[in-house]
């Protein structure tokens, strides 16, 4: 099935910084610091990556790090659990949002 993303297009990533090499440079310069093994391990980075990508909705990101939590040893249910997790704080973001909402209603009504 066809569709707007392509697979093939994620080993393609750093051709975005053919016309700005410098830029590109110090991005990827600061993505390989920030996935190297920290105080937290590259394990649990590629965790939250996972998670975090499903809240931006990333299919490149999800491919990338679905098969990275794999190569460093996570497991479905880690991984669908990290999802869960940011599903459940993308929700209650939506939902805390209605405190304003309220607030507003409420000054409207007055």
């Amino acid at each position: 099935m066809e569709t707007y993303y392509h697979p093939q297009d994620l080993p393609k990533f750093e051709e975005v910084g053919e016309e700005a090499p410098e830029l590109a440079k110090k991005f990827f310069e600061y993505y390989a610091a920030v996935f190297a093994e920290g105080e937290l391990t590259e394990r649990e980075k590629a965790l939250i990556a996972l998670a975090v990508a499903h809240t931006v909705q990333c299919p490149y990101c999800i491919d990338a790090y679905s098969q990275a939590c794999l190569e460093k040893g996570s497991n479905l249910a880690e991984m669908t659990e990290a999802i869960h997790v940011a599903t459940a704080i993308r929700g209650g973001s939506s939902l805390v949002h209605g405190v304003q909402m309220r607030n507003i209603a409420k000054k409207i009504s007055l």
